[in-house]
């Protein structure tokens, strides 16, 4: 279709501010993007929608256009309900690089211009194919009315005759047309996907597994207000290759005609437009994750954090009754070089590991809960109780251990990290309680510091590892053990001597009672404030926290050693 076109089409809503002498271009595609250089997305010849979040004063709009027009985009559609007119500065940007420029009045959503677009460009194209686009509403709700990825792929099936799946970066399969692929099948594509990538491939990639050839696309999100990976500054393909989707195709692709290839690369923008979906639904859970850890961290008082965890469950556990015991887990990305920051990355790898690998379909992620904060991704995880009499604790149903949560991701992951990157995770134990949240979480991440000192690219440790520092006991040297006591325990026996305070018997009982107040005082027949200051001077003399695991492991090993 022509630009041209588009002005001929009022219900699109689009005024023309330039570039009337090149309207007869040739239109290929539509891509929404907020992103400041959306170049690897564009592969020449699309309608680029943006909301012009990417401008934040007048001298970013010519380096914008420069990279359109260098891209070879047919022309630029900027939504005034953002700035209300459009910017004189972009204006004569695009006036400058001859890219011809449409104002899209604030009434008019940017689906109603991609649905036009893809549907014109794909009905010329391919009227084989007319209904993908026909359903392209449906495709951007869920539930029975709508079904998601599923029918674009039944589409591919019953009208093209291509059988086709959608599949995560760790080789989930999210949607699929037929009988499903086979885990190992589904870990091949994902892992070659990635590794195409990360070397700088352009798609679709094929390869050949026991005989059959698949052909693989990118189904890059368009950006519009994302904040992690692929938002707005992304710049090195490194911040979204662990996270964007792929569609394999049994079909070689490398016998196609350029229709064919194009309209498939419309699908893949349909299909961008579930995950697109599916990232906004996860604000919610990101949010409450957010809140509680900031509460956990900030040393706030177990009811507020209770009331939080309250609030939390229903969320991600719809119906669950009771309240659940909680696991906490903590991932981190590290890229050589430490240019590329690693907590937006790790956040949507652990969304995503966290899923049962046998679960198909976008909706199991959505009852994952997972914050950042600098490069560190922690994921708050629901675990319901077993079944039990009313008011009786069984223990969680099911809970997660790190050796089995990447077993299945790990081949694909590999292949992602490209011998530049680094995927650590540590496992916390189950807690049932707000008071035990803050321990799981410094438990967590002291656990994936033990996976860090592995080897591999990929490596994972549980809170039952933190134990096997006592199978080493026998081989630290004396002179280590004694300078290593001396210093964290003398200062308390030194005390103890002067003032028969009992500062080392209350320090044994505390950590055999794993820190509960309550445990510890009943066992030493104290008041709970009484020993509260026995806590508190053992913390001054030492200049040591024992509400942090690693101090807690410190002063363990120091009364093995001693």
């Amino acid at each position: 279709m022509r630009l041209r076109a588009l002005l001929e089409t009022e219900a699109l809503g689009l005024r023309l501010l330039g570039g009337e002498e090149e309207l007869d271009r040739t239109v290929r595609g539509v891509m929404t993007t907020d992103l400041r250089d959306p170049s690897r997305y564009l592969t020449g010849g699309e309608l680029v929608l943006t909301g012009l979040a990417w401008r934040r004063n007048s001298a970013d709009s010519e380096p914008f256009v420069r990279i359109l027009a260098s891209a070879g985009v047919a022309g630029l559609a900027a939504g005034e309900a953002e700035l209300g007119d459009i910017p004189d500065d972009l204006v004569s940007a695009c006036a400058h690089h001859r890219l011809p420029l449409f104002a899209v009045n604030e009434d008019v959503a940017f689906a109603t211009i991609t649905e036009y677009v893809v549907r014109q460009v794909s009905g010329e194209r391919a009227g084989d194919l007319a209904a993908v686009v026909d359903r392209h509403r449906r495709l951007m709700t869920s539930g029975p009315a709508g079904g998601g990825p599923d029918v674009v792929l039944d589409l591919l099936t019953t009208d093209l005759d291509l059988r086709a799946w959608v599949l995560s970066p760790t080789g989930r399969q999210i949607a699929g047309a037929g009988e499903p692929l086979a885990p190992g099948i589904c870990a091949a594509l994902a892992g070659e996907h990635l590794a195409a990538v990360r070397t700088g491939r352009r798609g679709p990639h094929r390869i050949c597994i026991q005989g059959i050839t698949y052909s693989l696309f990118p189904i890059k999100s368009g950006g519009r207000g994302a904040a992690g990976p692929g938002g707005p500054g992304s710049r090195d393909v490194r911040e979204s290759v662990l996270s964007d989707w792929l569609l394999a195709v049994e079909a070689d692709a490398g016998e196609w005609p350029a229709e064919r290839l194009d309209l498939l690369q419309g699908v893949t923008q349909l299909i961008a437009v579930e995950r697109d979906r599916r990232d906004a639904a996860r604000t919610v859970r990101r949010r409450l994750a957010q809140e509680v850890l900031e509460l956990v961290q900030t040393g706030a008082a177990p009811a507020e954090i209770a009331g939080r965890l309250r609030v939390a469950a229903p969320v991600l556990l719809p119906g669950l009754g009771a309240a659940p015991h909680w696991q906490v887990v903590v991932a981190r990305v590290d890229w050589d070089g430490g240019d590329v920051p690693g907590g937006p990355v790790a956040q949507s790898l652990l969304e995503e590991i966290l899923v049962d690998p046998s679960a198909s379909g976008p909706e199991p992620s959505d009852r994952i809960a997972v914050a950042h904060t600098g490069d560190e991704a922690i994921a708050l995880v629901p675990l319901p109780s077993r079944p039990g009499e009313p008011g009786e604790d069984k223990g969680p149903a099911a809970a997660l251990h790190a050796d089995e949560l990447l077993a299945a991701v790990r081949e694909p992951l590999q292949a992602g990290l490209d011998g530049d990157g680094r995927l650590t995770l540590g496992v916390s134990a189950a807690v049932h309680s707000a008071e035990g949240l803050r321990g799981a979480l410094e438990e967590a991440r002291h656990a994936r510091r033990v996976a860090a000192a592995r080897p591999g690219r990929v490596c994972a440790a549980g809170h039952h590892e933190l134990a096997s520092h006592v199978l080493l006991l026998p081989f630290v040297p004396d002179d280590v053990r004694r300078a290593f006591t001396a210093r964290l325990l003398d200062p308390l026996r030194d005390y103890d001597r002067r003032h028969r305070a009992e500062l080392i018997p209350t320090l044994e009982a505390f950590l055999d009672c794993d820190g509960s107040w309550t445990r510890c005082a009943s066992r030493l027949h104290l008041h709970v404030n009484t020993l509260r200051y026995r806590v508190g001077r053992i913390e001054q003399l030492t200049s040591r926290d024992l509400s942090r695991l690693e101090d807690k492991l410190d002063f363990f090993l120091a009364l093995r050693m001693s």
